[in-house]
């Protein structure tokens, strides 16, 4: 995957800041561990860390491109795009040589003969900084759903960029600044597109090319969700979802590393494992890797958001895809591993954020560790909830009706609804950052980006609201959290089902086909059916697990309590100590989705943050 970094300035020489652009670039070091490159020019510097996935001895990068002896182009480039093979073809014959196998030199090649357009013809994830040398200019590029990142800050002659904050944060002028629009960011369980908690950063949207030249900073949209009419019946959408699947599969399989599977016992990533191990891309059995944590499954008790522990179901799956296809191994977690200090450290550096969901990142964390011992690149069931409608808020009509973004509709606190952070923060604080005054402003900015059919019936209408909530402003958080915790390991993970054209597909698909037979994500039922065993095909979704052990729960709530009794603690003007300190007096819930527990979380998180980060909260 590889993390990337530039610097462009059109006022100054660059060819002398070397030292400052490998300093950016260690940051990104755990992205890419088997390589570093850096370029620079008068008015560019670009920075390289690699994982070596695809033309091990060929990829190398920063890379450059010549025509007459003269850089034309240089590239440097995180992600995979998986057609690269057959742009390859389509380039030779417009008279384009290769000297690599790697799928960075067709990029390149594309972008010499198609220009700004030539990022319409890729199918991948990616997130490139692109320095056209004859033009002096660069172009910034994301893929359409934002599965790999990309931020960048504006400067007075040009902007630095990179694939986390932490490099952007390590340039010499950047100081790490939160103000009040930051910190909502931070506390809203939403991903506003283009935002960041840090003053001046922002994110280039999924589907966005951010071009800077001497004249400025220009954003250009090369692609977003549309709507259109479905043309399709049932059985031909059943069929058509099948094949994009499988297509998408298959495409991502290709790797010169070992690659494996997530296999949680869901519907999701059996279904990918499923179509991984009858794949003849595969070649011999498929790997696959499920978290569980000590005792768990034993004493499994069922909370408001999960009926049963996964690792049953998961034995399901192996059982039916047979040994022969399947390598299976689980990932057991001792609650201790996620409360050293060490592992926790780890999640904060590699997530350059505090988050409610403490527990969920410390065992994603652990489990890629493991992992990354046998696999470098992981196929992983992310998004397909929200493209098929898996989540409760897609069929509970009071969350549906809300004027709010549905999962946040306070249904079942225990389950996560509402936000409950307001009534931790110091009175003061909450009064001036008014949370659902934001939260509202924002709903309306999202609302206002669907386009919807003429004369369209008002439930369909809704559902598509909901669906497109869903996919542009709740999956980022997922995919961010997969990201991060991944690529602190140099581990690659794939997600299938956000392939762009399946995404595109099911979108236009009407809600009653999506729900034709009454049960979450029918149609995704009906085109893996012959490959399931009968247990997960009829599982009701659970989300990605959380330890129930008293053990975490109480470790958390002493961290906590411990934060709140002390008066010098960094994050005591922020938060409301005396409500916290009498809600942590009881045990806190045992489900990592229950609101004390999440508060406790961010309590423990806010606090390693600002010790660990030099962040200046710009709060008046």
């Amino acid at each position: 995957m590889c993390g990337i970094v530039g610097w462009v300035d059109f006022a100054r020489d660059l060819t002398a800041e070397h030292a400052t652009i490998r300093a950016m670039t260690a940051t990104m070091a755990l992205r890419g561990p088997d390589d570093e490159g850096v370029w620079l020019d008068e008015s560019v510097a670009l920075g390289h860390r690699r994982l070596a996935v695809i033309d091990i001895p060929g990829g190398t990068q920063p890379m450059t491109v010549r025509r007459d002896g003269t850089v034309t182009a240089v590239l440097t480039y995180s992600g995979e795009v998986y057609n690269f093979r057959e742009l390859r073809t389509e380039l030779r014959g417009h008279g384009h040589p290769f000297r690599t196998d790697s799928d960075t030199e067709v990029l390149l090649r594309a972008y010499l003969q198609w220009g700004d357009r030539f990022v319409e013809r890729l199918r991948g994830i990616f997130a490139f900084g692109l320095w056209d040398h004859a033009h002096q200019r660069l172009i910034l590029g994301r893929d359409r759903i934002g599965v790999k990142p990309l931020y960048y800050r504006p400067t007075p002659h040009g902007l630095l960029f990179a694939s986390e904050p932490k490099a952007i944060l390590a340039h010499p002028t950047v100081t790490a600044e939160v103000d009040p629009d930051g910190l909502r960011e931070l506390l809203t369980h939403f991903t506003s597109p283009g935002r960041t908690p840090y003053r001046d950063m922002y994110d280039v949207r999924p589907g966005q090319l951010i071009i800077t030249d001497r004249t400025g900073v220009r954003h250009q949209r090369y692609w977003s969700l549309h709507t259109d009419e479905h043309p399709d019946d049932l059985p031909t959408t059943v069929r058509t979802v099948r094949q994009l699947l499988e297509e998408a599969v298959t495409e991502q399989l290709i790797a010169d590393v070992p690659l494996c599977t997530l296999l949680s016992g869901g519907l999701d990533s059996s279904t990918l494992t499923a179509i991984a191990a009858g794949s003849p891309t595969t070649g011999s059995r498929i790997r696959t890797y499920a978290i569980d944590f000590a005792g768990q499954t034993e004493n499994f008790r069922p909370d408001a958001v999960r009926d049963a522990p996964d690792t049953p179901f998961v034995h399901d799956v192996v059982a039916h895809l047979g040994g022969h296809r399947v390598e299976h191994r689980d990932i057991v977690l001792d609650t201790a591993m996620m409360m050293d200090p060490l592992h926790r450290t780890g999640v904060l550096l590699a997530n350059d954020l505090p988050t409610p969901m403490g527990d969920m990142y410390q065992s994603l964390y652990l489990l890629f560790r493991a992992v990354r011992e046998h696999s470098t690149v992981a196929l992983s069931g992310e998004v397909a909830d929200e493209v098929f409608g898996g989540y409760w808020w897609f069929h509970d009509r009071s969350a549906i009706a809300n004027d709010t973004f549905p999962w946040l509709f306070p249904r079942h606190p225990a389950a996560g609804g509402g936000n409950p952070i307001v009534e931790l923060l110091d009175p003061g604080l909450a009064a001036l950052l008014d949370l659902p005054g934001y939260q509202a402003d924002r709903y309306r900015d999202a609302l206002a980006e669907v386009d919807h059919l003429p004369g369209e019936d008002p439930w369909e209408r809704r559902m598509r609201e909901v669906s497109y909530l869903a996919q542009i402003w709740w999956v980022p958080f997922l995919l961010a959290r997969k990201d991060r915790m991944s690529m602190a390991h140099g581990l690659e993970v794939r997600v299938p089902f956000a392939d762009h054209r399946l995404l595109e597909y099911v979108y236009r698909v009407p809600w009653s086909m999506k729900f034709f037979d009454g049960q979450e994500k029918s149609l995704l039922r009906a085109a893996v059916a012959d490959l399931l065993p009968d247990s997960v095909l009829q599982r009701r979704k659970s989300p990605y697990p959380s330890t129930q052990d008293v053990r975490y729960e109480r470790m958390l709530r002493a961290r906590a309590g411990e934060i709140l009794a002390d008066p010098a603690a960094p994050s005591a003007g922020l938060l409301n100590v005396p409500a916290l300190t009498e809600l942590f007096r009881s045990p806190l819930e045992s489900s990592g989705f229950g609101p004390r527990r999440r508060s406790a979380e961010l309590v423990v998180g806010l606090d390693d943050w600002l010790r660990r980060y030099p962040v200046r909260l710009r709060l008046s």
